[in-house]
């Protein structure tokens, strides 16, 4: 999964630093995703924080990618 933040939609609620502080961080007024955060998303438990940061954040600015499987 890939985490990311528009920071041209967010509005700095820090709803995602709120539910998932270990990916999510509140720097100059914005929500954004912590270095190296991205790759924790595989756990499961983060990954549900992160989908529920991504749902519960009212300017919707988090954006979640589901990665393809390499396939070759």
């Amino acid at each position: 999964m890939k985490v990311s933040v528009d920071r041209s939609l967010c509005y700095g609620s820090a709803e995602c630093a709120h539910r998932a502080p270990g990916v999510f961080a509140f720097e100059e007024g914005y929500g954004v995703v912590r270095p190296g955060a991205a790759e924790a998303a595989g756990d499961p438990s983060v990954r549900e924080a992160v989908r529920e940061a991504a749902e519960k954040c009212p300017s919707q600015a988090v954006r979640l990618t589901e990665e393809e499987p390499f396939s070759g």
